[in-house]
């Protein structure tokens, strides 16, 4: 024996009853306890599964409607690749697809794949670099959202602080729209995080509504950042807040007395500007 590994080709399977056990191991994924328990999770649409494809994650099973692999040379391309690697294919129809989504009009593709979680740097020195730091976010969508806007802005990766929801949610990675494949993970306690926020040798702003600092005066250029946001509903607790170099406030207009999560980590990330391209001025 060469002591070689050889990557065999994945099965190949149709299936036309909801009550398959594969089907319902499948379905099963819609819980966060069987996605713990698995380290693996659901994405719907052709879309993300082919960024995750890209992007080097591995597809367990790769679900889709006959009648749709009938039409989509895309498709036939990309189930051929998974098998190749190793991935199941399982072909089902319509009210199979239902069933594991849960809807009437489910998308036609369907990834089974496992999760990746990142690490945090130990050193930084690139003054470019950003990371946000999330503490107990609870709506996915706004999960989902903030990993997207990182994505745009060249973010380095994301921390989730304590009981965050579950990033690998259905509509978290819906709403993430692929870039969950794109933008390193990690899983930190509070208490981890501020250990590691001790050796960060760069900035930590966290935005507040007792901020003193009007966020656009706060120099972000000059040294790596630490972009700390806090609960939907409570904002940071005293004990990450202490932990800020600075604590930023966003100035508002009209009478609300708060911007959304999402909304307000994507006015502080693209005002940073830290690795978006230049635009070039152009003559009038």
């Amino acid at each position: 024996m060469s002591g070689v590994s050889v990557q065999r080709a994945g099965k190949v399977q149709q299936i036309t009853a909801v009550s398959n056990q594969r089907v319902k191991s499948i379905r099963a994924l819609v819980m966060k306890k069987t996605r713990e328990e698995t380290g693996t999770f659901l994405a719907e649409g052709m879309k993300l599964v082919m960024d995750a494809f890209e992007n080097g994650w591995s597809i367990k099973t790769l679900v889709y409607s006959s009648a749709f692999a009938e039409t989509s040379e895309t498709l036939k391309e990309l189930a051929a690749k998974i098998r190749a690697r190793g991935g199941d294919i399982l072909e089902v129809n319509e009210k199979v697809l239902s069933s594991i989504t849960r809807k009437d009009n489910p998308q036609m593709v369907i990834g089974v794949m496992e999760q990746q979680w990142g690490s945090v740097p130990a050193d930084v020195k690139d003054p470019a670099t950003v990371w946000v730091a999330l503490d107990r976010v609870r709506d996915p969508g706004n999960l989902g959202t903030i990993i997207r806007t990182s994505d745009c802005a060249g973010v380095d990766g994301i921390i989730l602080i304590g009981e965050t929801t579950d990033p690998f949610s259905v509509e978290a990675t819906r709403a993430s729209m692929g870039s969950i494949f794109n933008v390193p993970l990690v899983k930190m306690t509070e208490q981890q995080f501020l250990s590691w926020r001790s050796g960060w040798k760069g900035l930590v702003v966290g935005t507040h509504l007792a901020g003193a600092v009007d966020y656009r005066s706060i120099d972000f250029k000059s040294q790596p950042v630490v972009l700390l946001m806090g609960n939907e509903q409570q904002g940071l607790p005293e004990t990450l807040s202490s932990s800020c170099d600075k604590l930023a406030l966003i100035p508002m207009a009209g009478s609300a007395d708060s911007l959304n999560l999402a909304i307000a980590t994507g006015v502080m990330l693209f005002h940073m500007g830290k690795r978006l391209p230049q635009m070039q001025e152009t003559a009038l």
